[in-house]
């Protein structure tokens, strides 16, 4: 339970990162503190607790998973449970409105064999992938971190045959025999950045407290990886060796990556609520203070955040607005574990994130929006695609966009169309390459759902990979 595989066993964090090599620390302005009227999500009856969530906007709803226990589903230990929602203020059930079901739990005789939890989730691509912790008993067992993968994050496969991918350090020996866990993973230009506790960790506080961070371009850190020290990311060996710099003294913290603000957020508890502190991408200067997310919380805060881990985009104002959002635990239950599961949320205001045409192209790739000719304009890579028939293109928006803005940003009528997507395009398809459409620029730009060459009247041509990868290629169309 708590004390194995989800709980730390610590005290309250800090509410600024330890030791920063610079700090600028730039006031940030918010307003519209909101948060949920009630519970959002929790497990059957039969759940004791609820709490790590990660969330995530995806497809037009909000999906989360979150670690709890139900003895049925396999080894007596914590599971983690899946649903989804409209909105971060649920409720959150599962798939066809039943009760969140377990979808991954231990795998007995090994280092996961009897709790799973803290999940962290991300959509790379077709392929998700679950971060989580493991144990293979309770309390001074100790924790490594895993990841399995899955086509649609409800069906998951243990990936690196099954061991852990971080495994404690043993840098020192201390009281708190937590080990290594409570992963967080953002996916930022190629590179996995993966963000843990490990309480034998050199740079751990005395109570074991503190949060380091490695990355990789290969998601089971089998190679590649870099380790943040004092002299910045530099090569390690593995991905268990010596822990040299902690960015928080806290445990259980989440992370994102804010395109609007270009920096890194790290969310983790403190005395009044969630603190999110601010680093910039090599984790070298804190250009912000702290923002605070105030309420009540029991353990660590889940980022409401999109497929790749970056922060969503204010739909009323993308260039000025910065949601953030988070859903903890707020209540201890029957097990004296953490429960009610709860969103709470703020606008950073004020935000200067567009200032030029490539940041504007930069902040709102992945977004739709109405076009001047009563289309829909869609930002990929750089570039501008509209979508012209107007029978279907906010139901193509939706499937070829991360997200959908109800109203157009003034400032990307400066940015000129780049190609049309018109009815019948021209669509490929290829052995082991997808389907794709060839627009009017002579480019083949990928789909990640298929489905969007008929909703578009646009039938599919077989090629030979040959010949696919002759073309010059846009951007993957879909989120």
């Amino acid at each position: 339970m708590a004390d194995a595989a989800g709980g730390h066993g610590g005290g309250v964090g800090g509410a600024m990162p330890k030791a920063p090599p610079k700090a600028i620390n730039v006031p940030l302005a918010t307003d519209a503190d909101r948060g949920s009227p009630g519970v959002v999500a929790e497990g059957g009856a039969d759940a004791a607790y609820n709490y790590g969530p990660s969330v995530m906007v995806d497809g037009g709803r909000t999906r989360m998973w979150w670690c709890s226990q139900y003895g049925a589903s396999g080894p007596p230990g914590d599971d983690i449970l899946y649903a989804e929602a409209p909105t971060a203020d649920g409720p959150f059930t599962g798939p066809g409105g039943a009760i969140p079901a377990a979808v991954f739990s231990g795998n007995p005789g090994n280092f996961d064999g009897v709790h799973t939890c803290d999940p962290s989730v991300l959509r790379v691509g077709e392929t998700y992938y679950l971060y989580y912790t493991g144990a293979a008993g309770d309390h001074a067992l100790g924790n490594s971190i895993g990841v399995a993968t899955s086509p649609d994050g409800i069906t998951w496969t243990r990936a690196n045959g099954g061991r852990p991918i971080v495994d404690p350090s043993h840098d020192v020996h201390r009281d708190n025999v937590y080990g290594a866990g409570q992963p967080t993973v953002v996916y930022l230009d190629g590179w996995f950045y993966l963000m843990f506790t490990d309480t034998t960790g050199r740079a751990a506080g005395a109570n074991g407290a503190g949060q380091f961070l490695l990355r990789s371009k290969d998601p089971v850190f089998s190679g590649g990886v870099e380790a943040l020290s004092d002299q910045g990311f530099t090569a390690v060996s593995n991905a268990s060796s010596t822990r040299t710099r902690s960015l928080v003294d806290a445990f259980s913290v989440d992370l994102t990556w804010i395109e609007a603000l270009q920096t890194f957020a790290i969310a983790h508890e403190t005395t009044d609520g969630t603190t999110i502190t601010f680093w910039n991408r090599e984790f070298t200067a804190s250009p912000y203070r702290p923002v605070l997310i105030a309420g009540p919380w029991r353990e660590g805060p889940g980022l409401v955040r999109r497929p790749d881990g970056h922060t969503p985009l204010s739909a009323a104002d993308p260039c000025g607005r910065v949601p953030l959002d988070v859903v903890r635990a707020t209540a201890i239950g029957g097990a004296a574990a953490p429960t009610e599961l709860r969103h709470f949320g703020v606008d950073v205001r004020s935000v200067v994130a567009c200032p030029t045409p490539d940041r504007l192209l930069s902040v709102l790739d992945g977004t739709a929006m109405p076009s001047p000719a009563r289309t829909v304009d869609l930002v990929a890579g750089g570039r501008v695609l509209r979508v012209d028939r107007r029978s279907v293109a906010a139901q193509l928006a939706g499937q070829l966009a991360g997200q959908v803005l109800d109203q157009r940003v003034a400032s990307l009528n400066t940015v000129p169309v780049t190609t049309r997507l018109q009815t019948g395009a021209k669509a490929v398809s290829a052995a082991g390459r997808g389907v794709g459409f060839v627009l009017a620029d002579g480019k083949l730009w990928p789909l990640r759902r298929p489905e969007v060459a008929a909703a578009n009247d646009s039938p599919v041509t077989e090629i030979s990979p040959q010949q696919w990868d002759a073309y010059p290629m846009g951007f993957l169309l879909g989120r």
